[in-house]
């Protein structure tokens, strides 16, 4: 047993080491196996930024040297809001700007898609030693600037439309826990600034067929009140689409596939109650069609709880 506990710290504190350095990962809102409460609402910001200089075009790693260092920034505000204990709607809207070091093209800079989540917890219950919770949740998201999707890899989105469901399930053993998602995506097709194009053939159209998304996601780590410390595995692939061709730009309805692994951080700060810090770091280790990219991000967040002003004028009202 002590041996156990020596270990159990060990790794606690490796894993936390981990929060001390740049951040990446994607909030920890609709992708994570927490609710917010009743009546709460956690409103903050967060800043992220991603960069790479080799990518693969189709399976072959390369670099250009006409794009240099490709980076794209975003600032977003976030809100998470308790329509119950177990029903909890999530929004946010980023505002974006890309980057590249080499050549001349310009990069871009706007407000990107508004994203809409509901997430629900249906079933929680005691087994073994711990509790499992299964969890489903639904989004949708939607441009909400007109701006250009066919300009990658500066464009600051893909200007779709996306209806998503994701299935989650979650085992947490003490302070010790695992996560497993998996999530579908439909992208409605685009409309961009040309009569024709080339994929495989050509194309004599503005309209883009866009291939929906599927993606899964695996998490494991420390989580309690205070400190949630986690290692995140991600992987993203299209259902369709194509390569780049050899020394061309990317399309919007380019085959994706993606795999990434990351580290994220949460912290409740004791001295002021619903203050928190969050963020995380993650790099990609394979694909195709997208940019070998490392990435973090870090964002403050508060909760404000709406009960309390629910209660007092319950009572304020009673006694009138």
């Amino acid at each position: 047993m002590h041996f156990f506990n020596r270990y159990k710290q060990k790794l606690l504190l490796i894993i936390s080491a981990c929060i001390i350095f740049p951040f990446a990962s994607k909030s920890q809102t609709d992708i994570d196996a927490i609710m917010m409460a009743k009546n709460n609402f956690c409103v903050g910001g967060m800043y992220a930024q991603s960069s790479w200089k080799n990518y693969w075009e189709g399976t072959f790693k390369r670099n250009n040297q006409n794009l240099g260092t490709v980076s794209t920034k975003m600032v977003s505000l976030m809100g998470n809001y308790g329509i119950t204990n177990k029903l909890n709607v999530i929004a946010g809207a980023p505002y974006v700007w890309t980057h590249a070091t080499a050549g001349t093209l310009h990069g871009m800079k706007g407000v990107q898609d508004l994203s809409l989540w509901l997430k629900w917890l249906p079933l929680e219950k005691s087994v073994g030693d711990g509790t499992l919770s299964v969890y489903t949740i639904g989004g949708f998201s939607t441009p909400l600037t007109n701006y250009l999707a066919d300009y990658l890899p500066l464009s600051i989105g893909l200007h779709s439309t996306t209806f998503s469901g994701r299935l989650m399930v979650d085992y947490q053993w003490s302070n010790w826990f695992a996560t497993a998602s998996g999530t579908y995506t439909y992208r409605n097709d685009i409309t961009i600034d040309r009569t024709s194009y080339y994929t495989t053939q050509e194309i004599l159209s503005n309209k883009v067929d866009m291939p929906d998304v599927f993606s899964y996601n695996f998490r494991a780590g420390y989580r309690s009140e205070r400190l949630i410390a986690e290692l995140v595995f991600d992987k993203m692939i299209t259902l369709g689409g194509f390569d780049i061709r050899k020394n061309d730009m990317p399309f919007p309805s380019n085959k994706m596939i993606s795999s990434m692994l990351g580290v994220n951080g949460k912290y409740n700060f004791p001295w002021v109650a619903g203050l928190s810090l969050t963020g995380g770091g993650s790099y990609t280790l394979a694909g195709r069609n997208v940019g070998q990219s490392t990435m973090y991000n870090i964002g403050v967040f508060y909760i404000l709880d709406f009960s309390k002003k629910t209660k007092s004028s319950s009572k304020t009202s009673t006694k009138n």
